[in-house]
């Protein structure tokens, strides 16, 4: 008989007592912040096992290398018992809802980044666990927002290792940050409305990726508006 893994077996990376006790702040949306979620004795061989990503913008996972203990952190995240976790935390069913994972690297500092948006229509909920070393920078820090306006914040995410986010997607889920160039390594696990939505995610980052690879291009896409086409 073929072994199946075991899709509720305790998270191997992830503090799971940590995320149970984390308190559900509602103003003003519903986001829960864990400090430290993974093992900070775990850092150096996480992060030397995380992808090199030399440019900006977002990448699907299937478009990444990266070794064991980075895939150990992916695997816990698109695990049932991690989405047992967060459906206890938000106290809703998200069984119908596939997960989608993109992971940025680097922001640029320009203008155009980090402006104000409440996510993509399609998504249920979003977590984001951070994998920067560091992040000494006042900026740059996802700010969780009151409106559409940066400064308006009431709460800030810095995304060093074992940072976690997660909040319920809404008309009122305003999020983004302020321009800060910098090694900004941070992982998005979004649950979604549609199996199809993670396919076309990964295909549309695969291209941008392809894209940013020809010379030319990736500087006009630097200096691109970051809210032209869907937001994220």
């Amino acid at each position: 008989m073929e072994n199946v893994p075991n899709q509720d077996a305790p998270l191997q990376m992830f503090n799971e007592s940590a995320i149970i006790s984390a308190e559900l702040r509602r103003d003003p949306y519903d986001f829960v912040f864990i400090d430290k979620v993974i093992d900070q004795r775990l850092k150096k061989e996480v992060l030397a096992d995380a992808p090199v990503i030399p440019d900006r913008g977002s990448y699907g996972l299937p478009s990444l290398h990266y070794g064991a203990k980075f895939d150990a952190c992916m695997k816990d995240l698109l695990s049932q018992r991690f989405r047992h976790l967060v459906e206890q935390k938000f106290n809703m069913d998200l069984s119908p809802y596939p997960a989608s994972i993109v992971m940025m690297g680097n922001t640029s500092g320009r203008y155009n980044e980090g402006y104000a948006h409440t996510d993509s229509k399609h998504k249920i909920i979003t977590v984001l666990v951070g994998f920067s070393e560091e992040w000494p920078y006042e900026k740059g820090r996802l700010r969780i927002l009151r409106g559409n306006n940066r400064d308006d914040c009431a709460f800030e995410f810095a995304p060093v290792f074992g940072n976690m986010l997660m909040f319920r997607v809404s008309d009122r889920s305003w999020h983004g940050f302020l321009p800060q160039k910098g090694k900004r390594m941070s992982v998005q696990l979004c649950y979604v409305d549609s199996k199809w939505y993670p396919i076309r995610e990964n295909v549309r980052h695969a291209i941008s990726a392809f894209v940013k690879s020809i010379p030319g291009a990736k500087q006009l896409i630097d200096w691109a508006p970051r809210s032209w086409g869907n937001k994220g």
